[in-house]
């Protein structure tokens, strides 16, 4: 069922303010792209947003995301296919949209 009180996106889908995201925004906001939540979803999600608080940024590219990824949770969960199978397109970009953070720099 869709949130009612959903914060304002740009046109790309990606919050406006980072500071409204809450996980019910990010599963609705998952929803939109047909991608339903799971653990291993939140995980990834859960270590972007810590990586934006740390950076005060999201990962600047997919390659970077994925270099990221792979120094925090391991070479199995750092590789681009696994992260394309969870985020579908360009998974840096698709999982900082889910995560609420704003759209990587180098990400078409």
């Amino acid at each position: 069922m869709p949130i009612t009180d959903m914060p304002p996106r740009n046109n790309e889908g990606f919050l406006e303010d980072a500071n409204q995201w809450t996980p019910e925004v990010g599963r609705q906001i998952a929803a939109d792209d047909q991608i339903e939540l799971s653990e291993t979803h939140w995980e990834i999600i859960e270590f972007l947003r810590g990586f934006y608080k740390s950076h005060e940024m999201s990962p600047p590219s997919n390659r970077l995301f994925v270099k990221a990824v792979k120094e925090a949770l391991g070479e199995e969960k750092g590789n681009s296919i696994y992260l394309m199978q969870l985020f579908p397109g360009t998974p840096a970009k698709t999982a900082c949209r889910i995560a609420g953070l704003p759209r990587p720099t180098n990400c078409l």
